[in-house]
């Protein structure tokens, strides 16, 4: 068991007056740089012949900030917050409280990457395999961020293994889940899915064993991972994250057997 130390209560690296460098923030900007040095020189980038300026603009503008923050925001107020921001509308733009949703940001994604899609007059499935294939990045280095921050950790433990975080207001051993997330979200799922796509694969099967695989890590993480206690578990004991995890497992199976057989077809 460890006591982690109040430097893991405080979500700011340095402090001078109101300028602040947080972990979290920090964490986005370095994913952010990540997935660009990553995608840049990438094979599928490069026969779709995006030079890096574009590159930049896709990841900074349309996947970061659009996609994944705008989006994550948005899923986030839909999905956990529906009742509190119909009762506030402004509490969307509350972004010092937190709140983003990567499921709701995955949908931000797909759909401002389809609109740059169209705008380069290029290929959106070969375009999502891509960013499918950086992702596991940006999931690894954000959930490390939470870990930093104490938040979002685990559900309670009696075992050997677990941490002690300041911002419990219990003060109990609880799981890392945020570690856990870090460890298959991030390291595991990068590695299956550059292996998929490694394959002799159709176009859009390695974005869709994204949704495959990173549903199933999340749902089981979600064992460990603490609910959010204003929502608590839904239907079958089951977590808010677990129900949104389900249809991204189906919706990826299904799109797997879609763009294989019609791959099959054309060939």
């Amino acid at each position: 068991m460890i006591d982690l130390p109040d430097f893991f209560n405080n979500p700011s690296l340095i402090s001078f007056g109101a300028f602040k460098i947080q972990y979290y923030s920090l964490t986005w900007i370095i994913s952010a740089l990540l997935i660009y040095f990553y995608l840049k020189n990438h094979r599928i980038i490069r026969d779709l012949g995006l030079n890096q300026k574009i590159v930049s603009d896709m990841v900074i503008i349309y996947g970061l900030f659009f996609g994944a923050m705008i989006g994550g925001r948005l899923g986030y107020m839909f999905f956990y917050d529906l009742q509190r921001w119909i009762e506030d509308p402004f509490r969307l733009f509350f972004l010092w409280q937190g709140g983003l949703s990567f499921h709701g940001g995955l949908i931000g994604v797909i759909v401002s990457l389809y609109v740059f899609s169209i705008k380069q007059k290029i290929s959106f499935l070969a375009l999502m395999d891509s960013i499918a294939l950086a992702m596991p990045i940006g999931l690894g280095l954000v959930r490390i961020g939470n870990f930093l921050n104490g938040e979002l950790f685990g559900r309670p433990t009696n075992g050997e293994w677990g941490f002690i975080f300041p911002t419990d207001p219990l003060g109990i051993p609880r799981h890392p889940s945020q570690l856990y997330e870090c460890f298959l979200e991030g390291i595991i799922l990068f590695f299956v899915l550059n292996y998929i796509a490694r394959q002799n694969v159709a176009k859009g099967v390695t974005a869709s064993a994204l949704l495959i695989f990173y549903g199933l890590f999340r749902f089981i993480i979600e064992f460990f991972r603490q609910p959010d206690i204003h929502i608590g578990l839904i239907a079958f004991d089951l977590s808010m994250g677990q129900i949104l995890s389900l249809p991204m497992m189906i919706i990826g199976l299904v799109l797997v057997v879609v763009f294989q057989r019609n791959n099959a077809t054309i060939s």
